[in-house]
């Protein structure tokens, strides 16, 4: 048990280890410079990596690797697309490489969909070809296609997590972020 006072000095340190387990933020360096060059909130790029990998780069069972789980197919598309002609799969474990390709990508995503982040952040977990399909499909029964109308439950509740972490970035880390 500590002291009152010891307490009251340990108060920060104690609050911020909590806040770093909760909603840890790393990079955040590459996170405002990409967010900038991209033209994205860098509270959404540090949302995704924290849904897709809590900040621990790794690979998923589907082959997705790094921060941001770019999947080898996506990583040589945006390469085709970003001029990066000295791409290698390799690259994409390094962070600065991940969050580069993968806040390209939500902004390649954004600007499908009209910059719907319901819509980009659906495609960026579930496939832009379903999106397009789920959106024509909720048009053709006239109604607007949103996060609850998403059929697959992983993309659901991804893209809720997502928008729930940008919101809890945009308060916590704003500072950090450059917001």
């Amino acid at each position: 048990m500590l002291a009152g006072g010891a307490y009251l000095v340990s108060r920060p340190y104690l609050d911020h280890a909590v806040q770093e387990i909760a909603l840890p933020l790393r990079h955040e360096d590459v996170i405002r410079q990409q967010a900038q060059e991209k033209g994205l909130d860098p509270s959404l790029i540090a949302a995704v990596i924290h849904t897709e990998t809590h900040f621990v780069p790794r690979t998923s069972s589907a082959g997705a690797v790094g921060l941001m789980q770019i999947t080898p197919p996506t990583a040589e598309f945006i390469a085709r697309r970003s001029g990066g002609v000295a791409f290698e799969q390799a690259d994409l474990a390094t962070p600065q490489i991940n969050i580069s390709y993968g806040a390209y990508y939500l902004r390649y995503l954004l600007r499908r969909f009209d910059a719907n982040v319901v819509y980009g952040l659906a495609a960026y977990n579930g496939g832009e070809g379903n999106v397009e399909k789920w959106i024509a499909e909720a048009a053709e029964r006239g109604e607007v296609f949103g996060a609850d109308d998403i059929p697959f439950p992983e993309t659901r509740h991804y893209v809720k997590n997502v928008l729930k972490a940008q919101r809890e970035y945009r308060t916590q880390y704003a500072r950090e972020l450059g917001l």
